[in-house]
């Protein structure tokens, strides 16, 4: 199958994770990104040529120990990460984030992103083309939005790495985009 022509041919695929509560957030905290987990793929070739996390230091929170059983990330692990700031900045530089499309698996990445450069004063790191990579996939196999996890068991593939790792999530959710292209069923870039 020929693969169709994209204005670029690179798509940063981004999933987060932020701390969070098994309740309500503690007063005066609140959620925040504390691993950026990035894969680039390439949409011609369908290959993953890169992965990365960047970790965050919360500034506005601390991570709970219900944060750590669900993302294996304790708060050593951030404690010397990148301010928000500069995590921003290394995806526009390292990732040409504000001039690459992307996609996630859901709203929640970047509507956390929104919010929480919103709430710092930050420039949005993002350009405007984002795909839903789960309302893609759930339109494509007319099924309700699936999981992460459960779309990976409906293509029949492996999850690899740790569920909710930034990292692997992303590296997962691009093999869910690379199946979607290669099947002619996801959006071309614009």
């Amino acid at each position: 199958m020929t693969q169709p022509d994209f204005p670029t041919e690179l798509l940063n695929i981004i999933d987060i994770e932020a701390t969070c509560w098994a309740a309500q957030p503690p007063p005066g905290q609140v959620s925040e990104i504390i691993e950026i987990g990035l894969c680039v793929l390439n949409l011609r070739t369908l290959e993953r040529v890169e992965r990365r996390s960047i970790r965050v230091r919360p500034e506005r929170s601390e991570v709970s120990i219900f944060c750590t059983e669900l993302t294996g990330l304790t708060a050593a692990d951030v404690r010397n990460g990148l301010s928000f700031a500069e995590a921003c900045e290394v995806l526009r530089r390292d990732h040409h984030a504000d001039s690459r499309a992307w996609a996630s698996w859901g709203d929640y990445d970047r509507n956390q992103f929104r919010r929480q450069c919103s709430a710092t004063g930050l420039r949005y790191p993002f350009s405007a083309r984002h795909s839903n990579a789960k309302q893609v996939y759930a339109a494509a196999h007319h099924l309700p939005r699936l999981g992460m996890a459960q779309a990976l068991a409906h293509a029949g593939l492996p999850l690899e790495g740790r569920h909710h790792c930034g990292e692997d999530d992303a590296w997962n959710i691009a093999a869910l985009v690379a199946g979607l292209v290669k099947a002619g069923q996801w959006p071309a870039a614009s």
